[in-house]
Formats: C-alpha cells, sequence, structure tokens
C-alpha cells in the first residue's frame, strides 16, 4: 500500500491570511511626528540689502560642536542631574546645531551689516570666525522651563581666541510640544541677538 505525501493547503493558506493581516497593522518605518521644530530668525536682513567686500574680511560662521544628546533630530527633554529622555511629539526638521548656524549667521548679517558667510570652507580665509559648543537646547522638567546654553567662540586673524558662555532660559513652560517649539525658538534667538552684539563691540 502506498502512502501519499498530503500537500499543507490549509498551512499556507492560514501563512497567507496572517501576512495579510499584519501587513495592515504593522507598519515597520517609523511613526511620523506631529510637529517638526525650527528655527527662525527673528531679526533679518531685509529683502534687497546688499554686503559687499573681500572674503578676506568676512564674517565667518562655523558649524558648531554639540552635546551629543543635540546631535539627533529628538528634541532633548531634562528629567533631572542624571537623567534624559526625548520629546514625544517633535522632532527637529534638520539637526540644532546646522539651524543654530543659520539663525546665527542670518542675526549676524542684520546686526551688523557685515559680510557674513557660513561653512568651514571659508574657514582660512575669513577675518572673524565664529564657532563654539551647543550645550542645551531642549526642555528642564524640574524648572518647567526651555534652556539654550552656547559656549562661542571667536577668533581674528592674527589675534587671539576668545570665548563666552551664553544662555537664555524661558520659564512657565508646560511639557507639551506646541509650547516648547516657540520657547525654543524665542530663546535661541535671544542667544544669537547676544552673540552678535558680542561679535560688533569686540569685546
Amino acid at each position: 500500500m502506498k502512502l501519499r505525501h498530503k500537500t499543507p493547503i490549509f498551512g499556507g493558506a492560514l501563512a497567507a491570511v496572517a501576512a495579510l493581516a499584519l501587513s495592515g497593522c504593522i507598519s515597520l518605518a517609523p511613526k511620523p511626528p506631529e510637529l517638526l521644530f525650527r528655527l527662525t530668525p527673528q531679526d533679518k536682513a531685509p529683502a534687497g540689502s546688499q554686503a559687499t567686500g573681500r572674503i578676506t574680511d568676512a564674517i565667518v560662521v562655523l558649524d558648531p560642536e554639540a552635546d551629543r544628546s543635540l546631535d539627533v533630530l529628538r528634541v532633548p527633554v531634562r528629567i533631572d542631574a542624571s537623567s534624559m529622555s526625548y520629546l514625544k511629539d517633535a522632532w527637529w526638521i534638520e539637526k540644532p546645531s546646522r539651524q543654530f548656524r543659520s539663525l546665527l549667521a542670518e542675526t549676524l548679517r542684520a546686526d551688523t551689516g557685515q559680510l557674513v558667510v557660513e561653512g568651514g570652507d571659508f574657514e582660512v580665509t575669513g577675518k572673524t570666525l565664529i564657532g563654539g559648543r551647543l550645550l542645551d537646547m531642549g526642555y528642564d522638567v524640574a524648572t518647567s522651563s526651555v534652556v539654550v546654553r552656547f559656549d562661542a567662540i571667536r577668533t581674528e586673524r592674527n589675534g587671539p581666541i576668545v570665548t563666552k558662555r551664553f544662555e537664555s532660559v524661558v520659564p512657565g513652560i508646560k511639557p507639551e510640544a506646541a509650547l516648547i517649539g516657540p520657547a525654543i525658538n524665542q530663546a535661541a534667538n535671544v542667544v544669537a541677538k547676544d552673540v552678535a552684539a558680542w561679535v560688533k563691540s569686540g569685546a
């Protein structure tokens, strides 16, 4: 008597049905955030404004270094002195260090009227180099505030290196993405204006 091999029809059908069902409820792509944060300058050079000069006389704004918590698109939330998390419903549209560079450059254009360029391509030729390290740009749970902190470095050609810490705090902010975003932008603009005033004064 010969035994016939049974084809696992039902098993294959069930596997196919299960795969279809899972494809409708599981996505391998990350869920997009409800909000995307970006920094926008409050001080802007007016349309049609022009700054001319030699690149050797320009202010060069370099990419700031950043704390590792800021070298991502997530918005950091400081829980306490030793714990951090990230804001749930919002991401940066671009890394905050790069956004802050552009914000600072535009503020310098508006407030100094000088030729301002961005990026390391001009590092060797510029007259004044502005760099530094972005230490904080996020939300602090303990104080219900937004904090932006930047260690600026100013280097003049054939001159000394000068450093200064700038900080802006916006208190009384509820832990909601819709409120944290505008507060970060406000604080970042305050820091950028303070840096521009420092550069302009040459102090």
